[in-house]
């Protein structure tokens, strides 16, 4: 029993591929599970007994399984510290990415606020402003969006202007973003509506780092993007935002 207690720290996830892996075979899983030294989480999941799970297990858990999944998003933005700006009083789902299809127990899980796949990921590479959060007593490693691509991958997904106010008032504390980094995330983007959005809001909150970005090396795409009804063209992105971000009298379009 010492080994699957060495085998199996407390708060992980694992499944019978991990047990088979390690030389634990099916009838040894039932017996565990039977004797009450594992128990089952979901179908075909285990862990240990021990105190409620949180959600960074099972973000940790996913990767240790082998699956690449990154927090990112808005969750990202909150650990980074931007998140408070908004003033929010509710718990938001945990967003994550990953480049595989995740298992379905992911989002079923009884856990904390819950997960949210993000379907769409605006990067092809994640490796570009990933980075390692230690978790619990094991110091477990979990991948974070950096509050640079937090912010890309927001703006990925905002479709109205609330959205834009949103993303506009976190911004508005983000002083001390790194511009190398914003380059080259900006140049690795797929996404051209994030992009012109990002770059839209970080010339109007005025920071010291936009004037580092080159824009002439990133791609943002050719034509009109309506991004809010009713709202004011800027001639530079070529995006409609809300009349009031507006720095110049323009007449509404669309």
């Amino acid at each position: 029993m010492a080994e699957l207690y060495s085998l199996l720290p407390e708060g992980l996830l694992v499944n019978r591929t991990f047990f088979a892996q390690h030389d634990v075979g099916p009838t040894a899983v039932d017996y565990y599970l039977r004797s009450g030294k594992i128990e089952q989480v979901a179908h075909g999941l285990y862990r240990k007994p021990g105190p409620p799970l949180k959600w960074e297990n099972v973000a940790y858990s996913l990767n240790f399984l082998g699956y690449d999944v990154h927090v990112g998003h808005v969750t990202a933005i909150g650990y980074h510290g931007y998140e408070h700006y908004l003033r929010l009083g509710f718990a938001r789902p945990i967003r994550v990415y990953s480049t595989q299809k995740l298992p379905s127990w992911v989002e079923k899980l009884d856990v904390g606020p819950g997960f949210l796949v993000q379907k769409r990921n605006p990067f092809t590479d994640d490796s570009i402003g990933i980075i390692d959060v230690p978790f619990g007593t094991w110091d477990w490693p979990i991948p974070y969006s950096s509050a640079e691509r937090a912010f890309l991958e927001f703006a990925s997904t905002i479709q109205n202007a609330v959205g834009m106010h949103q993303l506009k008032v976190m911004l508005e504390g983000a002083i001390v973003l790194r511009a190398v980094l914003l380059q080259e995330l900006l140049e690795a983007c797929r996404s051209i509506k994030a992009k012109r959005i990002f770059l839209y809001l970080a010339r109007t909150v005025h920071h010291p780092w936009y004037a580092h970005l080159d824009v002439s090396r990133i791609d943002i795409g050719s034509g009109k993007r309506q991004i809010v009804s009713g709202g004011i063209l800027d001639e530079e992105f070529l995006i409609t935002v809300p009349a009031e971000f507006s720095d110049e009298q323009q007449e509404p379009v669309w």
